[in-house]
C-alpha cells in the first residue's frame, strides 16, 4: 500500500550502495539462515543471484530510530542478504531457465518516521524501480535483545513483495502476505511470538497463511512454493483451479486437513502442559482420618 505522510523536513542522508554480481554454482535449496546477513560476498561461499542496485535514505538521522538501525545491522550486507534469502527460495538457480524474477533494477530502503512498520512499493515513475519504507518510530520501540533480527525480518518481508508475483493483481492479499512471512521463516528471522494456531481462515495473511504454506510445502513436496509463485506469474487467480492444478485438492479442503493436524498438535501439547504440572506437583497425599 502507498502511505499517505509527508516526508519529514530533517536532513536526508542518502547511501548508494552498488551490487556487484559474482558467478558461481546453482543456489542451495536449504534455507538460508539469518547469519548471512553479516557476511561478506568473501566470507560466504554462498552463490547468488545478481542484484539489483540498492539505496538507503534516512530522512531523520536525528531520530533515535536511527541510531537503532545504524547500530544493529550493516545496511548494505542486510539488504544484498535479504534479496539473496528471498531469490534462492522464490526460484530456481540464476542459470535456470525457469528462472523468472520480475526485472526490479533497484530497491531503496527509505527510513523515516511514520505510522505503523513498514511497506513496499513502486515509484511514481517506473514500477520496476522500487521503495521499501520502514518506521524509524518503530525500530525505536524494538527491544534491544531483538533489534537485529526484527530489523533484518520486516526488511526481508518487504524484499519479498519487490520480487513476488501477484497473478497480475488478482492474488488475495493475504496470500501475498502469507509468501512474505514464509520467506522470512526460513530466512531464520520468524519472531518469537509466531506460532501454529488452529482457526482463522486459510488467506488470513501473514504467519498464519505462512504455517499453511510450509504445511503444504511438506505435503505436497519441496518447492511448493516456488511452483505456486511462478502459477501467480502465468495466470490470473482463480481459486479452484488454482489450487487444485497445485494440490489435487480444493484449498478448503486443504485448509481443512491443515486444521485437524495444527488441532491434533494443540491437544498433545495441552496435554504434555498437564501431565508436567502434575509431576512438578508431586502425588497428593492420603487425606489423614478423622478421629471421632
Amino acid at each position: 500500500m502507498r502511505d499517505p505522510a509527508t516526508a519529514s523536513a530533517s536532513p536526508i542522508v542518502k547511501a548508494y550502495i552498488t551490487a556487484i554480481h559474482t558467478p558461481g554454482p546453482s543456489p542451495p535449496t536449504e534455507p538460508v539462515i539469518r547469519e548471512a546477513a553479516m557476511q561478506s560476498p568473501r566470507e560466504s561461499a554462498k552463490p547468488r543471484f545478481p542484484l539489483p542496485k540498492l539505496r538507503l535514505e534516512v530522512r531523520d538521522l536525528n531520530h533515535r530510530g536511527a541510531d537503532t538501525f545504524l547500530s544493529s545491522v550493516h545496511a548494505g550486507k542486510a539488504l544484498a542478504a535479504s534479496v539473496q534469502n528471498v531469490l534462492s527460495l522464490l526460484y530456481q538457480s540464476p542459470a535456470s531457465q525457469t528462472t523468472t524474477p520480475p526485472p526490479t533494477r533497484s530497491v531503496t530502503l527509505i527510513l523515516r518516521p511514520m505510522d505503523g512498520i513498514a511497506y513496499s512499493t513502486g515509484t511514481e515513475l517506473d514500477s520496476d524501480h522500487k521503495e521499501i519504507h520502514m518506521s524509524l518510530d518503530y525500530i525505536h520501540g524494538i527491544d534491544a535483545s531483538r533489534s537485529s533480527d526484527e530489523i533484518l525480518g520486516v526488511l526481508t518481508h518487504e524484499m519479498v513483495h519487490c520480487f513476488q508475483y501477484n497473478a497480475f493483481g488478482t492474488c488475495p492479499g493475504g496470500l501475498i502476505e502469507g509468501v512474505a512471512d514464509w520467506v522470512r521463516m526460513h530466512s531464520g528471522l520468524g519472531p518469537p511470538h509466531w506460532k501454529r494456531v488452529a482457526g482463522q481462515k486459510w488467506d488470513a495473511g501473514y504467519e498464519h497463511t505462512a504455517y499453511f504454506l510450509e504445511y503444504l510445502e511438506t505435503r505436497v513436496g519441496a518447492g511448493f512454493v516456488r511452483r505456486l509463485n511462478e502459477k501467480l506469474r502465468i495466470r490470473r487467480y482463480e481459486e479452484k483451479w488454482f489450487w487444485t492444478e497445485l494440490c489435487g485438492k480444493t484449498v478448503e479442503q486443504l485448509w481443512s486437513d491443515y486444521q485437524k493436524i495444527v488441532e491434533e498438535e494443540t491437544k498433545i501439547a495441552e496435554e504434555c502442559i498437564i501431565v508436567e504440572k502434575e509431576d512438578a506437583t508431586g502425588p497428593m497425599s492420603e487425606p489423614t482420618p478423622m478421629v471421632h
